[in-house]
């Protein structure tokens, strides 16, 4: 069993989280460009760009939630348990929006700290009124997408994902004639995430009762962890994923902050958007690989060389299609100038960048399979002091090379490159060189 895990049930695995990573990547150019269409856009865009990234930032972690699910549930009693911890983090979040959105603290947050007009912050201090049930919404679909993976049902993850921007995509139609969206724009961009987060939902829910509940009963998902899953128990295991999230949440405003404030720093900062949405496709479904050690925990040693493997199989192929999409002028100037339609003077900001964003796959495909390592062993204080590195790189980079040496794209892109390169060799430090001494099977897989 254990030298018999076939490279395509990975692929199989892996395949549908893909998919659904590239499609959602697309779905803001389509918010955005429904928002433009109203009355205020302008005003609405900004606004729905400042309560969002609070709101995104805020909820993040919960987006790990879905490690607690795939990791230590193996029957209903497991699974009820992090539910209740689950909502109780979720809760927490959206009181803490709740005081953004009301109290005086939040006014200061929006107007003052981002120097925003009053009628601005109004419109956003509203908006993040309305978005206080995202965290709790956010936390169960995450429970319920680690439930469905825990039992290989990826399919049902991505048809989950892919009806919620269907349903989006048909609000943000329906909606921009309406009245209310007419009266208040801030709507549109509220109505269509919702409406998208409940159509995931509601299939999510199908998949649960269809392919978890019945193993839930029968003991098929193995003989769990050993342990009781107290909230304290919990909240050990959850909160290092919960510290790199926020970190990596943090990374871009931070780069954003140091570039604004160099030469030219609005166009640096146009060129670093376009950067990030084109780089960030051929890459990003390589975080996917930390599931892989714990879902496949059966075919043991064997199974993980194979899964080590395939993760840097994974980094060499989405790599080489970067040098394709890159390094190559003709291509990189279809991507730019004809298909995305970028002003010639931001396009050529873009080189260097890109170029070096080229790079990330590497060091993601091995902090992807580390993180695997360190949840299939339960050992997620491994993971832990990668966060602090990752965000002392950037700012060392940030802090140490002058302006002049680089523009202000190529160095956010150096710095943010950097904290990944030592992000992932923090991870195999902590996860290889300094692990405890633990049982014999734990170390042998290691």
């Amino acid at each position: 069993m254990a030298s018999a895990l076939p490279y395509l049930r990975l692929v199989s695995f892996l395949l549908p989280l893909v998919v659904t990573m590239v499609v959602a990547g697309m779905m803001p150019q389509f918010l955005a460009g429904g928002i433009a269409r109203g009355l205020r856009p302008t005003q609405t865009l900004a606004a729905y760009a400042l309560a969002w990234g609070m709101a995104d930032f805020l909820a993040s972690p919960m987006s790990q939630v879905r490690q607690l699910a795939l990791v230590l549930v193996s029957s209903r009693r497991q699974a009820l348990q992090v539910l209740r911890f689950v909502l109780s983090c979720g809760m927490l979040l959206a009181a803490i929006l709740g005081l953004l959105a009301l109290s005086s603290a939040g006014r200061y947050i929006v107007e003052d700290l981002h120097e925003t007009s009053a009628d601005l912050g109004r419109v956003v201090r509203l908006a993040l009124l309305l978005l206080i049930p995202y965290p709790l919404l956010e936390a169960l679909q995450s429970w319920m997408s680690g439930l469905l993976m825990r039992v290989r049902r990826t399919e049902v993850v991505s048809v989950g994902m892919l009806v919620g921007i269907g349903a989006s995509l048909l609000t943000v139609f329906v909606a921009v004639p309406t009245p209310l969206v007419r009266e208040l724009p801030i709507a549109l961009p509220l109505l269509a995430t919702y409406a998208g987060q409940l159509a995931n939902m509601i299939v999510l829910v199908v998949g649960i009762s269809r392919y978890v509940h019945p193993r839930l009963d029968d003991g098929s998902l193995g003989k769990g962890v050993g342990v009781d899953l107290s909230f304290r128990y919990l909240a050990k295991f959850f909160w290092p994923l919960a510290l790199t999230m926020a970190i990596q949440g943090l990374s871009r405003p931070v780069i954003n902050l140091f570039i604004s404030r160099g030469l030219q720093g609005e166009q640096a900062l146009a060129a670093l958007a376009v950067v990030y949405s084109l780089a960030h496709l051929p890459y990003t479904w390589l975080n996917e690989l930390r599931s892989l050690p714990a879902v496949f925990v059966e075919y043991g040693r064997a199974g993980l060389r194979r899964i080590r493997r395939f993760s840097g199989a994974c980094g060499i192929l989405s790599f080489l299609l970067m040098v394709v999409a890159f390094w190559v002028p003709t291509v990189r100037d279809l991507l730019l100038l004809d298909l995305l339609a970028v002003p010639a003077a931001v396009a050529a900001r873009c080189h260097v960048p890109l170029v070096l964003f080229s790079f990330f796959p590497p060091a993601v495909s091995v902090r992807g399979y580390l993180q695997g390592v360190a949840l299939r062993q339960r050992r997620t204080s491994a993971l832990a002091p990668s966060a602090p590195a990752r965000i002392g790189a950037i700012l060392a980079v940030l802090l140490l090379v002058p302006g002049t040496w680089w523009s202000g794209t190529t160095r956010g892109v150096a710095a943010l490159l950097c904290g990944f390169v030592l992000e992932a060799f923090v991870i195999w430090y902590f996860v290889y060189l300094r692990r405890p001494i633990v049982l014999s099977r734990q170390k042998g897989e290691a």
